[in-house]
């Protein structure tokens, strides 16, 4: 343990508080002569008098000793000036500031609502903290969260701004500054000193130190949970985030922006400069779906506060308050567009370039359900030749099954006769086997830009369509009374469809092409099987307007290829086609070539081992 040292500080309040007691106990000792028993009258106001005043005088005394031997010169910071809680408004934010720390108590967007349809509040009931601790030069560590700052609130411009001084002279003091305009989510702050470098050890840099419990906003907090996370800007165009799961700390440089995102809304702390030393955390705190979860993340941020050439602290900040939408982020030109999660590489271009604005575009001028049903459509007739060709590689392959089955029966005790024989039926027939699996790699950034694109997708959100009245959040048709281990408390419409439509496509494509059942290899076609199911369980929470272009792309699909099927593809003249292509003469080269002559340089080494 480390021994406590001796402190004079606390010696002198001491001998203080010992002269004080001194003193009232001869001012208040009995006069000679008096009667034993006072009166009832006289001993109940000497009663009052004892209890009530002596002890003010008392405790304020004490109080400044302890104010002057713990904060010195700043002890008068320390007093309480009985402002109030001073309030900021404009067309989009109601803004509460309490005088004591200068601390945001209140952040309401004034355009939007919770899952509960009560006023959507980022910061309320003590859930954030705001401090700038600074050394001074006689060692001592002082924290604004302590401060009574003196409030004054005006207009300039439009725009209104409130000052916040804690002041040691009329010219010596601390100051935030709150100013926000008519219209705008962006909140002005900075920190700056006057007159007080001399009194700041420039040593040691004073930090700025931001915590909030983000409050939940959604049916789902599981879902909510996988989209709330600590992201940061750095450099001049790069974005790095904090795990979404349990703890998770940086400490990153050339900081640009500090978002706190809570799925649809975020709270981002902006420098004009580039920020360096920065520590950043995050800590998960959802753990079930239950409605008694107020919070899904704890998130805390610190960064140094600049100071100008003659010492003084200065540095302006901006806050953003407001939704994680693309458009609205962007409309900034801060670089806060980049916190919304599209996805990373080729992904996020796609929903930037292709699906964001389409979907802006459509939601112009049609419902929001409505308007993922027309860009499903449109985006599997965009991919309809990919499908078309896909179709047609699985009808040449249905086709040629036979064949390959009697390949596989003469050759089933060598491997490697059996795969070269097939690919020289492949070859002759004019037949790549992979052009099916060649369709299916084009579709999959598509797939996974989508996957990414509907969760966030802010115009979603409390947007209803048939018996979902949320697309942002799942659809409840059926609320369960219990628990059901990786599925949830309640039954999704939606991800049922999809799944029922996932299961008719996966019946039609598998029954298309051979799923041969090799020694110690899964069964592929109970694996393809198994993805309705999955998508059933892993989908039943996640937003109903993801499930639904599941759903309708599934639907689209399946009509596509009955088209395909019944219209256009003519299974007679492919076999026609195939069965001319055999008795043409093959030219070499090519990759069915090079792998047949692979193939045939493998036998040969098989069969020169076998003579040893």
């Amino acid at each position: 343990m480390e021994e406590k040292r001796f402190d004079p500080y606390q010696f002198i309040g001491f001998v203080l508080i010992a002269m004080i007691l001194t003193w009232m106990l001869y001012v208040n000792r009995p006069e000679e002569g008096a009667s034993p028993v006072p009166e009832p009258q006289k001993t109940e106001a000497a009663s009052e008098q004892k209890k009530v005043a002596p002890p003010l005088q008392l405790n304020d005394s004490l109080q400044k000793v302890n104010f002057q031997s713990t904060f010195g010169i700043f002890s008068n910071w320390m007093t309480d000036q009985g402002a109030s809680t001073q309030r900021l408004e404009n067309n989009d934010l109601l803004l509460e500031v309490n005088p004591k720390g200068g601390l945001l108590t209140l952040v309401q967007l004034k355009e939007y609502t919770d899952y509960l349809d009560q006023p959507l509040e980022l910061v309320k009931e003590g859930n954030n903290a705001f401090n700038v601790q600074f050394t001074t030069k006689d060692g001592r560590r002082l924290n604004t969260k302590d401060f009574y700052f003196s409030p004054q609130l005006s207009t300039d411009n439009g725009k209104q701004v409130l000052s916040l001084k804690a002041a040691v002279a009329p010219n010596q003091y601390l100051e935030f500054v709150y100013a926000i305009d008519t219209d705008n989510f962006l909140v002005d702050f900075s920190v700056q000193s006057t007159g007080i470098a001399t009194l700041l050890d420039s040593s040691e840099p004073a930090i700025l130190s931001w915590e909030t419990s983000a409050y939940r906003n959604s049916k789902s907090i599981d879902y909510e949970g996988r989209y709330t996370e600590l992201t940061y800007g750095y450099e001049e165009d790069k974005v790095d985030y904090l795990s979404l799961a349990g703890s998770d700390e940086e400490s990153p440089e050339a900081v640009r922006w500090i978002s706190f995102r809570q799925h649809f809304f975020s709270a981002i702390l902006i420098s004009k400069t580039p920020m360096n030393d920065v520590q950043v955390r995050s800590e998960d705190l959802s753990q079930d779906e239950s409605l008694e979860e107020r919070f899904t993340k704890d998130f805390a941020a610190s960064v140094p506060v600049a100071t100008q050439a003659n010492g003084e602290l200065s540095q302006s900040f901006q806050w953003y308050f407001g939704p994680t939408d693309f458009e609205t982020l962007q409309g900034y030109e801060l670089g806060l567009e980049d916190s919304v999660p599209l996805g990373w590489g080729i992904f996020g271009w796609i929903n930037r370039f292709i699906f964001l604005p389409l979907f802006t575009f459509l939601g112009t001028f049609l419902p929001t359900g409505i308007a993922i049903i027309v860009m499903t459509i449109l985006v599997r007739l965009a991919m309809s030749p990919v499908t078309y060709k896909a179709y047609v590689s699985q009808i040449k392959m249905k086709v040629l099954r036979p064949e390959v089955e009697e390949i596989n029966a003469k050759h089933k005790d060598n491997a490697v006769k059996k795969q070269q024989e097939t690919m020289a039926l492949y070859s002759k027939a004019g037949v790549n086997p992979m052009s099916g699996c060649i369709p299916a790699l084009l579709q999959m950034p598509v797939f996974f830009a989508l996957f990414t694109f509907f969760p966030v997708a802010f115009t979603l959100r409390q947007k209803s369509f048939l018996w979902a009245d949320d697309l942002s959040s799942y659809d409840s048709v059926l609320d369960l009374s219990f628990n059901i281990p990786f599925y949830g408390d309640h039954v999704s419409l939606f991800p049922i469809l999809a799944s029922i439509a996932i299961f008719f496509y996966t019946q039609m494509t598998t029954g298309q092409q051979a799923m041969p059942q090799q020694p110690g290899m899964p069964n592929m076609k109970v694996i393809m099987y198994l993805m309705p199911l999955m998508m059933l369980f892993f989908f039943n929470n996640y937003a109903s307007g993801l499930s639904l272009y599941y759903f309708i792309s599934n639907l689209i699909t399946i009509v596509l290829m009955l088209v395909i099927k019944n219209f256009i593809v003519n299974n007679d003249k492919i076999h026609a086609q195939i069965e001319e292509n055999k008795k043409k003469p093959k030219k070499s080269g090519g990759f069915s070539s090079r792998l047949q002559k692979a193939m045939q340089e493998a036998e040969k080494q098989q069969r020169a081992r076998g003579k040893k």
